[in-house]
């Protein structure tokens, strides 16, 4: 009985690698904010790098409360896509160069809890429910403190079609 061989991690980790590159980089806004995604086996942070364009109330200072609330659909949106394409990613199905198509927002709830100082932030989003055509996802930004949060969100989401 033949087994197939193991990959090798490197080969693994480009894969993943690329798989997150394509979904980021096709889309204009994350760049022009400057999120970054650290990936670590299937979960993702999102970071926000600080930045003197975010700031939207100069007198605190404060990170703008758009750019906040863009910063955690961002992490939303990719985070479920990422957890969509996860299987494709890990089977090897995954098409080079090819955009996957993103999931479309249908109402996304924003709570500011703090300030965002001027500072680096990251979020993460959890996906509480994924079905063929809708998804709930909620998401959580911090600055220094994990455990102190300065903005929550939950969105949901319509689905891309599996066959378009």
């Amino acid at each position: 009985m033949s087994r197939k061989a193991p990959e090798p991690v490197q080969l693994i980790k480009q894969r993943r690698d690329a798989a997150l590159n394509s979904l980021v980089h096709g889309v204009p806004y994350i760049n022009f904010l400057g999120v970054q995604f650290d990936r670590r086996g299937d979960e993702l942070t999102a970071v926000l790098p600080f930045d003197e364009k975010l700031i939207g109330n100069p007198v605190l200072p404060a990170i703008h409360g758009g750019v906040t609330a863009a910063f955690l659909e961002i992490t939303a949106v990719i985070g479920l896509s990422w957890s969509m394409l996860w299987e494709e990613i890990e089977s090897g199905q995954t098409r080079r160069g090819a955009m996957p198509r993103l999931p479309k927002t249908i109402d996304f709830t924003v709570d500011y809890l703090r300030a965002g100082l001027p500072r680096d932030a990251y979020a993460r989003a959890r996906v509480n429910r994924s079905g063929r055509r809708y998804a709930s996802v909620h998401v959580e930004a911090w600055q220094d403190n994990r455990q102190r949060l300065f903005a929550q969100a939950t969105g949901h989401f319509l689905m891309p079609r599996r066959d378009d």
